[in-house]
């Protein structure tokens, strides 16, 4: 269950900075991600949020920066992609971490394993390698005994999602992506709200709290550091916008107690 903090239940919008996941936060959850994209109301949530933040609002996802933009249709612009290895920071600067050499061993064997198993989708992120088992649930234990037999061997780092196993460069993470936002304007002085699905997101779930903010789980109720939950994005995106609406974020509405 979500932990909660002591810190104020209610922000006014002119002191908020919003960081958002993608997939599970605010789009749906998909077996095939490629196909994804955001409706057209999240879409007008998007660009609400960027205006009465006055551009205080960056996503923060697994999938690399391009594919957010392909998804989003380029509406947001600061973006961390492959869960903070790639960056684009407000002043358009694109901040890539150096791909590590046993990255590109690590997406044969998993291309190998996907093409003697049906359901299962590569996808290569060149600092990062993802290996997705929605579609083939049944091979999940399997999967993960993989990608952790390669990462001892490669000194990769594993990251586990929602039926999502990842192989990725050591650092940094989502967490220090928020906090490397945080020191720019125009977020800068603001209060970080972190909102998010799954495991890959609890190192920002930290990273807010640790910095005066709040993180926000979406979907089914875990042991996790964000400090309210909604069940759905659009859920979520509901609240963002009643939020934007009444000019505050009341955090007890996300079932923080406080």
């Amino acid at each position: 269950m979500p932990h909660h903090g002591s810190a104020p239940h209610v922000a006014s919008v002119s002191e908020v900075a919003l960081f958002l996941d993608l997939d599970g936060a605010i789009v749906p959850f998909a077996t095939e991600p490629q196909a994804v994209r955001a409706s057209a109301a999240c879409r007008v949530v998007l660009r609400r949020a960027l205006d009465h933040l006055r551009g205080r609002l960056a996503v923060l996802s697994g999938r690399t920066i391009a594919a957010v933009d392909e998804v989003l249709g380029g509406a947001i612009h600061c973006v961390a992609g492959v869960d903070g290895l790639q960056r684009r920071t407000p002043v358009g600067g694109l901040v890539l971490e150096p791909d590590h050499e046993s990255v590109a061993d690590a997406t044969a064997v998993l291309a190998a394993l996907a093409r003697a198993q049906p359901g299962l989708l590569v996808e290569g992120k060149r600092s990062s390698v993802a290996i997705h088992y929605a579609a083939a649930p049944e091979v999940a234990e399997a999967v993960i005994e993989t990608v952790e037999r390669l990462a001892k061997s490669s000194g990769l780092c594993v990251q586990l999602g929602k039926m999502v196993a990842e192989l990725r460069t050591p650092r940094p993470d989502k967490g220090a992506a928020l906090s490397r936002f945080m020191l720019e304007a125009p977020f800068l002085g603001a209060r970080p709200v972190f909102i998010g699905d799954d495991l890959t997101n609890e190192a920002a779930f930290a990273a807010a709290r640790r910095l005066g903010g709040v993180g926000i789980l979406v979907g089914d109720a875990r042991t996790t550091l964000a400090q309210g939950r909604f069940a759905t994005p659009a859920a979520m995106l509901s609240w963002i916008m009643h939020s934007l609406d009444v000019g505050r974020f009341d955090f007890r509405e996300a079932g923080w107690a406080v």
